[in-house]
């Protein structure tokens, strides 16, 4: 139904017009832009070395129709800034599908034996669907985080190779 392709300069536009508030970047993004997002930031973002961004497109139609990353930053295996752009195609297990080609990329190399991601506690639909994948909820690392003055707590959930069943 999906595949990942490499997030270039060409995608910059229909991926800012995802983005309509503050509250909505530091969701799906966290530190990493500022409010608004701006070529710049992006430009600086497809440079970055240990990043590697992709944009989600729809097989049947070659639409683009979300963005995600893998984060291999200080020697972690993290997916990161996942997002399904189009608002319509939420809840029909894109995500969950994005998860798991995310996850196949990085345990092809046998080396791999966990990966994390971060997700914001209210986010409880994103985090069935990382459920669902198989991570779960490392309760010893979690953050709190102060947007807009609200305190978004941030968790942290791993999935380990023995307990991922690829599909």
């Amino acid at each position: 139904m999906i595949e990942l392709l490499p997030f270039t300069k060409k995608d910059f536009e229909l991926f800012k017009s995802w983005i309509h508030t503050e509250e909505e970047l530091v969701q799906f993004a966290g530190p990493i832009f500022s409010y608004p997002l701006d070529d710049l930031q992006l430009n600086a973002y497809l440079e970055m070395i240990d990043i590697k961004p992709f944009k989600i497109v729809l097989r049947s139609t070659k639409e683009t129709i979300g963005h995600c990353e893998l984060n291999l930053q200080d020697g972690k295996n993290r997916l990161s800034r996942v997002l399904i752009g189009d608002k319509d195609l939420r809840g029909q297990k894109i995500g969950e599908q994005t998860i798991r080609k995310m996850s196949n990329m990085l345990f092809e190399n046998s080396s791999v034996t966990v990966v994390d991601l971060h997700v914001f506690e209210w986010n409880v639909a994103a985090v069935k669907c990382y459920e669902k994948v198989g991570f779960k909820i490392n309760d010893e690392i979690s953050e709190d985080i102060l947007v807009d003055g609200k305190c978004w707590r941030l968790l942290n959930m791993v999935l380990n190779r023995v307990d991922y069943i690829k599909l």
